[in-house]
């Protein structure tokens, strides 16, 4: 069993995906996946065949304020998708499908 995970990031400031933001994803301290948003702000696969586990999923999004977003998930067997929205002023995850 194991899980993989893609992401996108939407620009709601612009109101359009994001391009080329930088994603990594880590397994405690080791990187176990990392990309580029493409032209529709998707990271179809990140990483798959990953152990079930606690994961930080790090953003580097196009943003005057946010910097650099992590979030800590926990993945059990099976497809994960992680969106980030993000504008100048506020940015939001949720588990997507």
């Amino acid at each position: 069993m194991s899980a993989s995970l893609s992401t996108h990031v939407l620009d709601t400031g612009r109101g359009e995906p994001a391009r080329g933001v930088r994603v990594e994803l880590l397994h405690g301290d080791d990187p176990v996946g990392s990309g580029q948003t493409d032209e529709d702000g998707r990271i179809p696969e990140l990483a798959s065949g990953l152990d079930p586990g606690d994961y930080r999923l790090v953003f580097h999004p196009p943003s005057p304020f946010f910097r650099r977003v992590e979030l800590e998930v926990a993945l059990d067997d099976g497809h994960y998708h992680v969106p980030l929205l993000v504008s100048p002023y506020g940015c939001a995850s949720y588990r997507g499908s």
